[in-house]
């Protein structure tokens, strides 16, 4: 059994490499995005598990495997609506991103310094006084004068 928390974005995995390195054995997952983010993905994938000799299952639905042209056919088809659905969340959530920025401006924690004194504080560290002194006065650590 092999287990991993890798990102099924990512093609490289070094469980799933090991997993599918034997003939004989069925690769069984939990859920097909879990497994690939494309279809692309998915089909390279399942010609790597049936080149090593090995099978593929689904747990969820065991008859989605590749044992008949016609499993493999409805395989695409779901890694097809895997990778639809992916794209739409990442749609809506890139919409709805946009719109609550819109709607309440800049995301992100508050900023500890009011715009005028990072202007002033820019001003006394151009005159060169420490980044701790001036820190210090604002009640800020010295990175964070740093990073203005």
């Amino acid at each position: 059994m092999f287990a991993e928390k890798v990102s099924g974005a990512v093609t490289d995995r070094k469980a799933l490499a090991k997993a599918i390195a034997r003939p004989g054995d069925i690769l069984l997952v939990t859920r097909l995005d879990g497994l690939a983010r494309s279809t692309r993905d998915l089909l390279n994938v399942l010609a790597t598990i049936s080149d090593k000799g090995a099978g593929f299952r689904r747990f969820a639905d065991l008859m989605l495997d590749t044992t008949s042209p016609h499993r493999k056919l409805i395989l695409a088809v779901l890694g097809a609506l895997a990778e639809f659905e992916r794209s739409m969340i990442l749609a809506r959530t890139a919409d709805g991103r946009a719109r609550a920025q819109a709607r309440w401006g800049r995301f992100g924690r508050k900023r500890v310094l009011t715009p005028f004194q990072i202007v002033e504080a820019l001003a006394r560290r151009e005159a060169g006084e420490p980044l701790v002194d001036i820190g210090r006065s604002y009640g800020v650590s010295h990175p964070t004068i740093f990073r203005l």
